[in-house]
């Protein structure tokens, strides 16, 4: 009886799987390589000294030169990545002081045998030489220099480090257009290399830009029809052919906004592979961040579920895999079965990854429960080899693409595929030449085709690139890098990954601390990974159960039912409702304030490691009512669903945060130096009653931030939620309460500024914690100083028009991406609410595009939640704040 078909379920499954089980499962998928490891390993070293004997060249040369493990190659990385997009020349030279001065770059020259490398060393010798007046006069040649151009001065220094990025720009880009592409690749191509064009449309950020880069891509492929057809028609293999990244035809391609990504991304993806189906070349798509894969599927499925675009038996169609993600053996899997179902053959190139280090920041800053991605580079190196032993038992369905610069890879390739199969190698451009050469000669006739992946585009459009590949390959665990050194003896190059992840203990790297460690002393908060379905359509399930809810909300000891009862609606639904909330009355504050009054000697006698408990009792509760919170921030606020997370996990921050401040101030005292026979101490206590008053933009997160701060610090707390979002406050001081806080420690007291204004006004509040307007701030400080008794603590944070400032160094779609989500992510509600960016004025001339609202970016550009009709609610709609 035949396996049970793979599903896509299995490869959610492995998304963030645990990072032991998933390793366990990988050993298991990869002994096919463990058995073929000495054949492996002999072709191996026959390539890693055959490399070392010939002259590097391009990068190769160049990582020699600078890896990133030394100073000189992170001064370039930073250089590279912004100084040629840098309009002005004042910003220009900054930027090279900042970066080159104070590094001898006359140490590398004429270290390298590579042109290319002397010839940037040498234009960066010049600049170092100029801006390091520090250094020792040189004699000869250098101190010539250094004297020549330092008469000249600045504009020397610009041109000099320009050329010299240039000359690096220059290795990474295979030609600035098509055309020149295919004429520098004609000599590679007589060797019986083959070629895939990236057109280098990284992100498009406007409809515009995705328009661009449509037609970029389709004029590139008619022109390498051109060529296929002047040469034959030599097929997939041998022809040249295109890497498309689906990033660059939309500009809302991400899971908010999937429907509307797929239904726009599918008839321009398949003219686009129409065009390379009738020139019988391959059409590849990308593999781009961990949570676009879900769409990246989505759309590969549908295309090869057409009939009509394969009904020439068409073996070009093909998708990237990255083996460093946990996904790539189930995803290998779900790709053969697809294959299957529809009877194709689909190209698949094999790489290692490029996004590692965002992928694991992105996953520490969610909080989210495990990596997308392989914590240790073995565990890559296994993984891949996993994925090539199913790619390579699955001939009927797969052509594999093998990218990688890794000798002892490329020997496990051969050793697995044996004499017979249908494969091919690719290597980046001017990267692995030497390797493959060794290799060609060691084949013979007998070749394995190599393709080269060969960016086309201007050096500006490259940044982003170029410093993934310097990050990816200039690392000290790169392969590139260690062949590259000659003290690294060959059998550590060619040692088997198998058995070396085998034997490791713990097979996670332990100096990358999962996403719920990175805080020292405290958990991080729990995140939720709206981009996994198995994550958000089940919570989307339950906030839809949850709409039908009424709640309600009211003084946590009302004294009677007296207050006025009120309905709250939701602010983006007027005839939505939500609950009621009946306002506290004066007796309310009152009696609450007695109450507070009363608790807080015990409360500040528990100490802090006792107060701290409680605490992250309440943090814990808060994660548990997750769903509780989340609707009521979409509903009673108006937020959307990914900043309603932001939200409580915010809250849950700050919770934690104040309980690790009160085991460190509040548990112990602290000897003080005194003359003899005199013991000073130092302890640290609660002063009284604290009211907390809270803004209604961050009903939940700074309700409950300033409260925790004066519970961890022995206060007891008189809470005032925002008139309009009373019902999250209360559900806040319920859960609380839940958790084991004492009722009469932590209060809620519902209102419009007449309750506030009587909570500031009790002669028992000995301080008030204020988050609002800076005119209301005033008004509380004159009550508190008018009060008759001890002076009273007002901590106030305020509103304020920000503004960002932006340099001309920096990178415009980030800009772009910062200050969208700055402006009008929660309504442009918030402490990071930029008013205005402010940029030089010709940084804004070069870099405006087209107005928005014409090609209709504007009404995509709204932060999506899952319930349209969940807007950010009436910015005028009371006090915000800061």
């Amino acid at each position: 009886m035949p396996p049970a078909e793979p599903t896509r379920a299995a490869v959610r499954a492995a998304y963030r799987q645990e990072e032991e089980a998933c390793l366990a499962e990988r050993l298991r998928e990869a002994t096919p390589a463990r058995a073929v490891h000495p054949q492996a390993a002999a072709l191996a070293a026959q390539l890693v000294e055959g490399a070392r004997a010939r002259k590097a060249s391009g990068l190769d040369a160049f990582l020699q030169a600078y890896g990133l493990g030394t100073d000189e190659g992170i001064a370039l990385m930073c250089l590279a990545e912004a100084l040629l997009r840098v309009p002005d020349t004042a910003t220009a030279d900054a930027l090279i002081h900042d970066k080159l001065g104070g590094i001898d770059w006359s140490e590398h020259l004429g270290d390298s045998s590579s042109t290319f490398v002397n010839a940037a060393t040498f234009s960066l010798m010049l600049t170092g030489r100029v801006l390091d007046q520090r250094r020792a006069q040189a004699a000869g040649l250098g101190a010539s220099l250094k004297r020549a151009v330092g008469r000249l001065g600045e504009p020397v220094i610009r041109t000099a480090t320009l050329q010299a990025m240039k000359i690096l720009g220059g290795q990474f880009v295979f030609g600035r257009t098509i055309d020149e592409a295919l004429a520098r690749a004609t000599p590679e191509r007589a060797r019986g290399l083959s070629h895939s064009f990236d057109m280098l449309g990284e992100a498009a950020m406007t409809f515009a830009d995705a328009e661009r880069y449509r037609l970029s891509y389709q004029a590139a492929l008619a022109t390498i029809a051109r060529e296929a057809k002047a040469t034959g028609n030599p097929g997939v293999v041998r022809s040249p052919g295109i890497s498309v990244k689906l990033s660059a035809l939309h500009p809302r391609y991400e899971f908010l906004h999937a429907d509307a990504a797929k239904a726009a991304l599918l008839p321009v993806l398949r003219d686009l592979a129409v065009q390379a189906r009738d020139a019988d070349i391959h059409f590849t798509i990308d593999a781009e961040e961990a949570e676009r894969l879900e769409l990246s599927m989505d759309l590969v499925a549908a295309l090869v579920a057409d009939d009509e675009l394969f009904a020439g038996g068409w073996q070009g169609f093909g998708l990237a895999l990255q083996a460093y993600s946990k996904r790539a053996v189930p995803l290998v899997e779900w790709t053969i079965a697809l294959a299957r179902r529809h009877s194709r053959t689909i190209m698949v190139r094999l790489v290692k990854g490029a996004y590692w280090d965002s992928e694991i920041k992105h996953s520490q800053v969610g909080g989210f429960a495990d990596f997308p991605v392989f914590t240790r580079k073995v565990a890559t190196d296994v993984s891949y080899l996993a994925c090539a032993a199913k790619l390579l038992a699955a001939p009927d369905a797969i052509y594999p693409a093998f990218a990688t610069h890794n000798a002892y890879t490329i020997g496990a390739i051969k050793a697995l595929a044996g004499s017979d199969a249908r494969f091919e190698f690719q290597r980046l451009h001017g990267m692995g030449e030497e390797v493959y050469e060794e290799l060609a000669k060691i084949e013979g006739n007998a070749r394995t085709p190599v393709r080269i992946y060969a960016p086309v585009g201007g050096h500006k459009d490259l940044l982003a690139y170029l410093v993934r590949r310097l990050l990816e390959n200039g690392a000290n665990s790169s392969f590139v890098n260690r062949m590259a050194d000659a003290e690294v003896p060959v059998a550590a190059l060619t040692g088997d990954p198998v058995a070396e992840l085998e034997a490791l203990t713990p097979r996670r790297n332990p100096a990358i601390p999962l996403p719920g460690d990175i805080f020292p002393g405290r958990a991080n908060s729990l995140g939720i990974d709206l981009a996994d379905p198995l994550v958000r359509r089940p919570l989307v399930e339950r906030l839809e159960g949850l709409k039908a809810k009424v709640w309600e909300a009211g003084a946590t000891s009302p004294i009677s039912e007296s207050g006025s009862t009120r309905p709250i609606h939701s602010p983006h639904d007027r005839t939505s409702l939500v609950g009621h909330c009946t306002d506290a009355t004066g007796d309310d504050v009152d009696l609450a304030a007695h109450r507070a009054a009363a608790a807080q000697p015990g409360w500040d006698a528990l100490g802090g490691e006792h107060r701290a408990a409680l605490l992250d009792a309440a943090a814990a509760t808060f994660e548990a009512h997750a769903d509780e919170i989340l609707s009521l921030c979409c509903r009673e606020a108006g937020k959307t669903l990914p900043d309603a997370v932001l939200e409580l996990r915010e809250a849950v921050d700050f919770l934690r945060y104040y309980a690790s401040e009160a085991r460190r101030l509040f548990t112990h005292d602290t000897q003080l130096p005194g003359p003899t026979g005199e013991t000073n101490r130092l302890s640290h206590h609660g002063r009284g009653v604290f009211a907390t008053i809270a803004p209604w933009n961050f009903p939940l997160a700074i309700f409950i931030g300033p409260a925790a701060a004066a519970l961890a610090a022995g206060n007891t707390v008189l809470a005032k939620p925002a008139e309009q979002t009373p019902l999250l406050g209360g559900l806040a001081v319920r859960l609380c309460h839940h958790a084991g806080i004492p009722d009469g420690v932590i209060q809620v007291l519902p209102g419009d500024g007449m309750v506030g204004a009587a909570i500031t006004a009790h002669p028992l509040v000995a301080g008030v914690a204020f988050t609002g307007s800076t005119d209301t701030a005033r008004i509380i400080n004159r009550a508190l100083a008018g009060r008759d008794g001890p002076l009273a603590t007002l901590v106030a944070e305020t509103g304020g028009q920000n503004a960002m400032l932006v340099d001309s160094s920096a990178l415009p779609e980030q800009v772009t991406r910062d200050v969208i989500a700055s402006a009008f992510q929660s309504a442009g509600q918030r402490c990071l609410g930029a008013a205005r960016a402010v940029s030089s004025g010709r940084r804004c001339r070069r870099d405006a595009g087209d107005d928005p609202r014409r090609d209709g970016s504007a009404r995509n550009r709204r932060p999506g939640g899952f319930d349209d009709r969940c807007r950010p609610g009436d910015r005028r709609r009371g006090e915000a704040g800061p």
